[in-house]
């Protein structure tokens, strides 16, 4: 028992030496003092990107395209949800991808903050509306106000000194509008100011205007129309499943055939300015008040 203790006594002393010898492992790349705060007036040392969407860019890009006097941040809702055979759960955020870029451009002085995926979607338990359906995800709606109001709370801090709120989705609405009026009434008499824009989610002046194009459709009873699968075209085709559609000749919706695809593609192009216009002109009413 004597000859164990001082066995395991021996190995312990030898392994302290041992230890007192090793140098310290490096710490991990990008780990010094001064990564996490690095100097906010650092030069950037690359060109930019051509970009409008924050997640594309660096902090540094950012930075600079604000001092350029980008300083107002477009934060848009969409969903993941049902939306019939053929079209992706992402139906909302892709659409949300293809217009708000248009917006940002014509604007000219906006970035877009990355596009808020989950919404309100029906009850999770016992499940309703699209809920009702494998993939549709929900939010309560508190904690898609609580979501919305930290995003937005974000921009603030950024310096941002609009926020936007646009939402592709009817599910959307009320929150978005009630988050602006709480938050409008919490930074009063601050620099930044937040605007909720009903304008962008108009699909009844939507489909006025498909039909001013001469574009006539049939409801075939899907979630689906021809604006919608035309936008989500123009960003990916292959998220409304056309390969697939083609080869059991279902290339159509509501009557409206999808292909060419270039013709869907430019159609789709053009809803997406369209829409912008009118909700560019709505910002710009918004923020003159």
């Amino acid at each position: 028992m004597l000859k164990t203790k001082l066995a395991f006594g021996s190995a312990i002393l030898l392994a302290s030496a041992l230890a007192a010898q090793t140098p310290a492992p490096a710490g991990r790349p990008g780990a010094g003092a001064g990564a996490g705060s690095p100097d906010f007036e650092m030069p950037r040392p690359i060109d930019a990107v051509d970009s409008v969407f924050m997640e594309d860019l660096t902090w540094l890009e950012i930075r600079d395209a604000m001092r350029a006097g980008k300083r107002t941040a477009i934060v848009a809702t969409g969903g993941i949800e049902m939306n019939g055979p053929y079209l992706v759960l992402a139906k909302h955020n892709i659409i949300l991808r293809g217009v708000t870029e248009v917006i940002a451009r014509k604007l000219g002085n906006a970035l877009v903050a990355p596009i808020i995926a989950f919404v309100p979607e029906g009850n999770i338990d016992p499940p309703s509306s699209h809920m009702r359906y494998p993939g549709s995800i929900s939010l309560t709606a508190p904690t898609f106000k609580a979501l919305l109001i930290d995003v937005a709370s974000s921009m603030k801090a950024a310096g941002f000194e609009h926020v936007i709120l646009i939402g592709d989705s009817g599910g959307n609405q009320a929150g978005m509008k009630e988050v602006a009026a709480e938050l409008s009434q919490k930074w009063a008499g601050g620099k930044t100011r937040i605007h909720f824009i009903p304008e962008f989610y108009d699909y009844p002046g939507v489909q006025q205007w498909i039909k001013s194009q001469g574009i006539v459709e049939k409801d075939e009873g899907h979630h689906d129309e021809y604006s919608i699968t035309s936008m989500m075209m123009a960003v990916d085709p292959q998220s409304v499943r056309l390969k697939q559609r083609i080869a059991k000749n279902k290339a159509s919706i509501n009557g409206v055939s999808l292909v060419p695809a270039e013709k869907s593609i430019a159609f789709g192009k053009r809803v997406f300015d369209w829409r912008a216009d009118v909700t560019v002109a709505a910002i710009k009413k918004a923020l003159s008040q």
